[in-house]
């Protein structure tokens, strides 16, 4: 593929912008206090031409919430498989890869996170439901990959400390100076050691 297809292909569509720029203004803002027309501005276009996108604020926020669940859950079905193939990674791998996806979601979208804690009791109760639903299936998705590398781990134990892993990783957005953090490889190399070793201590 040549440098101009891929720059097409990697290129995100105007929706993506859209969601992308509501994401960062929700969460430094707040959903109440950020406009139609100051998302609009903030991808070039006019606030009354996003509703040839999204019908309002509140349906922005429920893809964005309903989305990154999906996402989550997809990526950590795919890591049970080596690269999405029929030949299964070892348990120690499939941990190691769960953890890597995690840390990529933590470290490159923060603003979903702060949405997340604060605006998820905003979506309607089919949306909120659904969100629930997903992330119930991707803790599962962890569980049976640390349980496999720890066997004497209780299920209960290991349902425990995969949401206090959760908890860890998700705390990037409190980091309230990003520029005294070491850089990204290095910051991401650190939070995968706190959490392997989270795990490795639950299991002792």
């Amino acid at each position: 593929m040549s440098t101009h297809a891929a720059a097409r292909v990697a290129a995100p569509t105007r929706r993506e912008q859209i969601l992308r720029e509501a994401a960062r203004l929700f969460a430094e803002r707040g959903f109440h206090g950020v406009g139609v027309d100051e998302i609009g501005a903030a991808v070039g276009i006019s606030g009354p031409g996003l509703y040839r996108h999204f019908p309002g604020k509140d349906a922005m926020l429920a893809e964005l919430l309903v989305g990154i669940s999906e996402r989550l859950l997809a990526g950590g079905r795919l890591r049970v498989t080596e690269d999405g193939a029929s030949r299964a990674r070892s348990p120690e791998a499939l941990l190691d890869a769960l953890i890597e996806g995690h840390i990529d979601f933590a470290l490159d979208d923060r603003p979903l996170i702060t949405l997340h804690d604060r605006e998820l009791d905003r979506l309607r109760d089919s949306d909120r439901k659904r969100v629930r639903q997903l992330q119930r299936q991707y803790v599962e998705v962890w569980v049976e990959a640390v349980r496999a590398l720890y066997p004497a781990l209780a299920e209960s134990e290991a349902r425990v400390t995969v949401h206090a892993v959760f908890g860890l990783l998700n705390s990037t957005p409190h980091l309230t100076r990003p520029e005294a953090l070491p850089d990204r490889t290095a910051t991401a190399a650190l939070l995968h050691r706190l959490a392997r070793g989270a795990f490795a201590a639950a299991a002792a």
